[in-house]
């Protein structure tokens, strides 16, 4: 069968406007009228700028007379009606079937399974404004079905299903009482609050955003030595953390620095001899120390933002965090929170403390 791209004159651009405007064959174009092929033509070019020069009528009547050509019809023939597409989202009966469709079933992915059908094998929807041809209109008032809402019982705290078969367990509904039942002296429209001593010696919330008097008694509170923050959890744990990566930064270049003096003793005992054999000592303590802090320093944690302290990260730092020139973050919040009891967390710059 002869394809539109058999005519001579049509293009990939006409051959795309073509089936842009529903004629996708050449029985469809030997059918169309030149008038309303050329409309259509132009409709859809302005709508999807397919092409920058749209067709002429010259153009569409030498498509029409070879498409009737390659049919075998003459050319002196007269043409059948054409068949144009119709937009039907302008009659009124359509227009009210939208309006009264306010929603859309979709069809369950189950059914497509238990009964073997393809997504491929389900046609396409139609277009109502370019379909060709007489279109059946149906229209019902049906909506999906809502659940209803169970119905309470009597009493607010328990709700029984509907029905028994919905239900696991049997309830007996007579034997159900409400908390205004059990408690006694208890009024169903109020709120059972514990009772609070009024000599309480101290509130947990207040001692976690503020610390005793006691512990900042004489204290300047522009000083370093006033503890302030939140308190933390662990602070013993925090704390012996902070001494074993302390450790760790100590032994670091003194393993480095011994290891690299016993070897020039070693090749050169004369030239080095005021270097001791005991400070072999340093590189044997560093792997003791590098497991000490990945179980103890590696925990330690910020209150707050959930941060490692003890754990060099290449983020942005706060602005309030410990900081000294050529050292890091580490080490000055380390010193920081051994000599003063309380830190600002590198990561988020939240002051926390260790003493109550």
């Amino acid at each position: 069968m002869p394809a539109l791209t058999d005519i001579p004159g049509i293009g990939k651009a006409s051959f795309e406007l073509l089936e842009a405007a529903g004629f996708h064959d050449v029985d469809s174009l030997a059918r169309a009228g030149t008038d309303e092929l050329l409309r259509e033509l132009e409709r859809a070019n302005g709508i999807l700028n397919i092409t920058k020069r749209p067709p002429t009528r010259a153009n569409i009547e030498k498509w029409i007379r070879a498409a009737r050509k390659l049919r075998g019809e003459p050319d002196e023939a007269p043409a059948p009606e054409p068949v144009m597409p119709v937009d039907y989202e302008q009659t009124p009966a359509v227009a009210s079937m939208l309006a009264a469709a306010p929603c859309a079933i979709p069809l369950p992915g189950r059914q497509l399974v238990e009964r073997g059908i393809g997504v491929g094998e389900i046609p396409p929807g139609i277009l109502l404004n370019r379909y060709s041809g007489d279109l059946e209109i149906r229209i019902e008032d049906r909506l999906p079905g809502s659940s209803r809402p169970p119905k309470p019982l009597a009493n607010q705290y328990v709700q029984v299903a509907e029905s028994q078969a919905a239900s696991k367990l049997e309830i007996d509904t007579a034997r159900v009482k409400s908390v205004s039942e059990v408690t006694p002296g208890r009024s169903s429209g109020r709120r059972m609050v514990a009772s609070k001593p009024a000599n309480t010696v101290e509130d947990r919330v207040s001692l976690l955003r503020a610390p005793r008097e006691e512990t900042n008694a004489g204290k300047d509170p522009n000083s370093r030595r006033y503890i302030r923050g939140v308190l933390h959890p662990h602070p013993w744990s925090l704390r012996f953390g902070a001494v074993v990566t302390l450790l760790l930064l100590l032994l670091l270049p003194l393993a480095i620095a011994s290891s690299f003096l016993l070897l020039l003793h070693d090749s050169d005992s004369d030239a080095y001899q005021w270097v001791r054999p005991w400070w072999l000592v340093f590189p044997l303590a560093l792997p003791v120390a590098g497991l000490g802090w990945m179980i103890w320093g590696m925990s330690c944690s910020c209150r707050i933002c959930g941060q490692k302290l003890f754990v060099p990260k290449k983020h942005r730092k706060n602005a309030k965090a410990h900081h000294l020139p050529l050292v890091g973050y580490i080490l000055p919040l380390i010193l920081h929170l051994l000599v003063f009891h309380w830190f600002r967390c590198t990561h988020c710059g939240t002051p926390v403390r260790l003493r109550k």
